[in-house]
């Protein structure tokens, strides 16, 4: 059976539908995977833990301010209580089960908030223009990362820099508990975490789904991914 790896959706827009860009199933496809999309609730997230084998909490619009102890910013877009609280509450059963889990920008955040810790609200804000992480209104750009060459991340991806593609004006301030950072854009914006104590756990600040079907190094995250997740790396 090709390994059920779960990617969580946007939150209801206007029309009352939920979405996802296609780029996530398509790289997750091209890994040996069966996507399935799980459109934000609370109560269904233990259910989600019984149906898939392996995770990718998608990107999208900002948490909530509030979640982390920010404040209010005029910048803040998308916020969605009923997203918030579903992926808070899978982030936290996805540590607590050891399940493997991919999580990609909004995503990374989610986890860093649900282990205590707190972002950026608004990245220009605290480290200004010189590296453009999404261009004016809302659009994708691209900057170059670089890896820790000892982590785990660069192991898995095979290289310690490269170009990424960004697309937030929010990031990781204080890092929560368990996690080490372990990349970084240019100016200093953390732009990836690993957990020190869960068997698979990243979270990456940029969208390697946009890239990843012309980039082997971004398509590595979802191959491994995939990988570690037929394999059941829960130990």
């Amino acid at each position: 059976m090709r390994p059920r790896i779960g990617i969580t959706t946007y939150g209801r827009d206007r029309g009352n539908s939920f979405s996802l860009p296609a780029e996530y199933v398509d790289a997750i496809r091209r890994a040996g995977g069966t996507a399935f999309l799980l459109p934000p609730s609370v109560d269904d997230v233990g259910a989600w833990l019984d149906a898939v084998d392996g995770f990718v909490l998608a990107g999208g619009g900002d948490l909530d301010p509030a979640r982390y102890g920010g404040s209010p910013h005029e910048t803040v877009y998308m916020v969605d209580a009923e997203r918030d609280g579903a992926e808070l509450s899978l982030a936290r059963l996805l540590i607590e089960n050891r399940r493997p889990t991919l999580a990609i920008c909004r995503g990374a955040q989610i986890v860093n908030v649900a282990l205590g810790g707190t972002l950026h609200t608004h990245v220009p804000d605290t480290f200004g223009d010189a590296t453009a992480h999404r261009l004016p209104p809302r659009e994708p750009t691209s900057h170059r990362v670089r890896v820790d060459p000892e982590s785990r991340l660069a192991g898995l991806l095979g290289e310690t820099e490269f170009e990424s593609a960004s697309w937030h004006h929010q990031a990781v301030d204080r890092p929560g508990s368990g996690l080490a950072i372990v990349a970084q854009a240019p100016d200093g914006v953390i732009e990836a975490l690993e957990s020190r104590t869960h068997p698979w756990l990243f979270g990456v600040q940029w969208h390697p789904e946009l890239t990843a079907a012309k980039d082997p190094v971004q398509q590595r995250l979802f191959d491994a991914l995939v990988a570690a997740s037929a394999a059941g790396e829960s130990e």
